[in-house]
C-alpha cells in the first residue's frame, strides 16, 4: 500500500504538503517555501539522481558527493514549463575519459529505465480533480 499524501491550507496562500510517514514541505509564494513548480523541478531533480545513484556509487564509491542542477524554460503565455535541464554534478576528476564516459552512458541508461518523474513528463499523464466536503 502507497503511502497517503495531501496538502494542508494553512493560512492565506501558504500550504504544507504531508505524508502519512510524517514527511513535511512548505508550499507557498512567501520566503522559505517551495512554489508547486519548485516542487517539480526537486522531483525531476531527485528522480535522476536517485535513479542513477547505485550505478555512480558503483564507480565513485558509497560516501561519493554529488548535487543535482536543474534550470527550466518557461511560456507565460501557456502558464508552462516548456523545456528542464537537469545537471549531475559529482567529481569524476580520478577517472579516465573513456571511463567517465562509461560511468555517464550508464547511468543515463539507468536514469531513462528508472526514472517515473522524467517517465511521466516526456510521455504525458491525465489528472481529474474533484470537489468535496468530507474532512
Amino acid at each position: 500500500m502507497s503511502k497517503a499524501i495531501w496538502v494542508e491550507r494553512t493560512g492565506k496562500g501558504t500550504f504544507v504538503g504531508k505524508t502519512s510517514d510524517g514527511a513535511e514541505v512548505k508550499i507557498g509564494k512567501a520566503e522559505g517555501m517551495f512554489s508547486p513548480g519548485d516542487l517539480l523541478k526537486i522531483a525531476l531533480a531527485g528522480c535522476n539522481i536517485m535513479s542513477g545513484d547505485a550505478r555512480l556509487a558503483a564507480v565513485l564509491g558509497d560516501d561519493y558527493d554529488a548535487t543535482v542542477g536543474i534550470s527550466s524554460d518557461y511560456d507565460k503565455e501557456s502558464n508552462r514549463y516548456t523545456h528542464m535541464d537537469v545537471e549531475i554534478v559529482a567529481d569524476t576528476t580520478q577517472l579516465s575519459d573513456e571511463e567517465r564516459e562509461q560511468l555517464h552512458r550508464r547511468t543515463r541508461s539507468a536514469i531513462d529505465r528508472q526514472c517515473t518523474v522524467g517517465h511521466t513528463l516526456t510521455q504525458g499523464m491525465d489528472s481529474d480533480l474533484q470537489f468535496s466536503s468530507d474532512f
